[in-house]
């Protein structure tokens, strides 16, 4: 097995769940378990139910590397899988839920400094904290932060988590945002996986128009804040945000340049899966925004990144998604 593959892709959005967690006897019903199967599949239990179903690429940083190597990845951003990121729990029981999954992804990163980095996770629900942690996943050698598209229904935008966005940029951190918990999906049916795929794009939208309306993206104009899944709905409704700028309804009062060009301040993954998609991407906030995303292992995932993006894009485009404009998330700090 090769331990590096300098000429390969860096792989920005990627998910972990560790092998085992802490007990959780006396906390939130929803505190999860791993159930490991004599195969080295695993089921991973959250309020007495299979929330899903895993294998040991999940945790094996040996399985990782094999398919890394196979698939032309010579980096990947670890991240903990979205429901893990606990912002339901009371502040002790999430602070001990961030330490065991950071620690884990920590792990993983030492282990395996040229193959991997990591996105750790903070108590978003106790701001205050979450700034705290923040200085801690630098100190554990993590890169970045990974956060939901809201905080139990506080918006991302909220003066509440406005010093949390002011730390990462001040120390230079990633933050990713990733769909969970959408709202919406009783209007559409209860057809399993259907959030994932209809309603996460939407959720995504919502938390990057929260952003850009607060004026995170002008107040920390240096921050970098990616969008998972192609920035979700975003690329799609910019064009009638500018509309509505242009016309002088108050999102003009929002922000000093228009939202099309504020949206820029973003980067987005290539997870949106079709060729045509991709373009209308890069087209949108150009190549220089824009970096590799798989959403590695689950089902759901890009199976041919590489190959997904040199079909879509030109030579030159598909070089800066591919590996350049990933370099600075990596960079350890």
């Amino acid at each position: 097995m090769t331990e590096s593959a300098p000429s390969g892709a860096i792989d920005v959005h990627t998910h972990i769940v560790p092998d085992h967690f802490p007990d959780g006897t006396g906390r939130d019903p929803r505190w999860p378990s791993v159930h490991h199967n004599d195969d080295g599949t695993a089921q991973i239990m959250i309020g007495g139910d299979v929330f899903r179903r895993l294998d040991r690429r999940s945790w094996d940083a040996e399985s990782r590397i094999a398919d890394m190597d196979a698939k032309g990845i010579s980096h990947q951003v670890l991240s903990p899988m979205p429901e893990l990121l606990s912002y339901w729990f009371d502040g002790d029981s999430a602070l001990a839920m961030c330490e065991t999954v950071n620690d884990f992804l920590a792990g993983l990163v030492a282990r395996h400094p040229d193959r991997f980095s990591g996105f750790g996770m903070v108590p978003l629900q106790t701001p205050e904290r979450a700034v705290q942690e923040l200085a801690t996943l630098r100190s554990k050698g993590l890169t970045g932060v990974e956060i939901g598209t809201h905080v139990m229904g506080t918006p991302l935008g909220d003066p509440s988590l406005a010093p949390f966005f002011a730390e990462a940029a001040r120390l230079d951190m990633t933050v990713m945002v990733h769909a969970l918990h959408p709202v919406g999906a009783e209007r559409i049916g209860n057809i399993p996986g259907i959030d994932a795929t209809a309603i996460f794009p939407l959720e995504t939208a919502m938390a990057a128009v929260s952003l850009m309306t607060s004026g995170v993206l002008e107040t920390h104009p240096n921050s970098r804040i990616l969008l998972s899944h192609g920035g979700g709905a975003l690329p799609a409704i910019l064009p009638r945000l500018d509309h509505a700028y242009r016309l002088g309804m108050p999102i003009q009062k929002c922000m000093s340049v228009p939202p099309s060009e504020l949206a820029r301040r973003f980067f987005f993954d290539s997870i949106v899966y079709g060729e045509e998609a991709l373009r209308y991407l890069a087209t949108t906030v150009g190549a220089e925004r824009m970096v590799v995303g798989t959403d590695y292992p689950f089902l759901v995932m890009e199976d041919d990144p590489v190959g997904f993006i040199q079909r879509a894009l030109p030579e030159d485009a598909a070089g800066l998604i591919l590996r350049q404009t990933a370099a600075p998330i990596v960079a350890r700090p």
